[in-house]
């Protein structure tokens, strides 16, 4: 079983109170940690600043990422994460609005996992939620410091 984090970097107080939601009613029981730009998602992966402590602050199991964010872009967090080999296997899924055919083809150059389009309401965003646990936190499996570890949660 996987209690550590899933990291969330969401600029949009509205998107993110949404998805808090989301996990509730998902049953998600994983901890959501909610960064309001890029910088503070790579400060929190790289265990530096206020996010030093990995006791109170452990490597998230899951990232997922908004694309226009203040200070750095999704796509510059990705390419970061993908770089350090603490948290380059991390699942990263990005998560916008955005459909542009750019946004998709870069994120996946980039090295997404997954890339998926924000429901416009909530119910679809709690049914997203609960295939994600299934599959990302449930099926999947992912090497965590060099040994395959299960996402599952509970």
């Amino acid at each position: 079983m996987n209690e550590n984090p899933i990291l969330y970097a969401e600029d949009e107080e509205t998107d993110a109170f949404f998805l808090k939601r989301a996990f509730k009613e998902a049953g998600l029981s994983n901890p959501l940690i909610v960064v309001p730009d890029g910088q503070e998602a790579i400060d929190y992966c790289a265990g530096t600043g206020r996010y030093a402590n990995r006791s109170e602050n452990p490597l998230p199991c899951l990232v997922l990422l908004d694309l226009n964010m203040p200070r750095k872009s999704g796509i510059e967090v990705l390419k970061w994460i993908r770089k350090e080999q603490t948290v380059g296997t991390i699942p990263v899924i990005i998560l916008t609005s955005s459909l542009q055919e750019s946004d998709i083809h870069s994120a996946y150059v980039a090295g997404a996992n997954a890339y998926l389009e924000k429901p416009s309401q909530p119910g679809e965003l709690t049914s997203m939620m609960k295939a994600m646990k299934e599959f990302w936190l449930g099926l999947n499996r992912t090497v965590v410091h060099g040994r395959e570890a299960s996402q599952a949660s509970p």
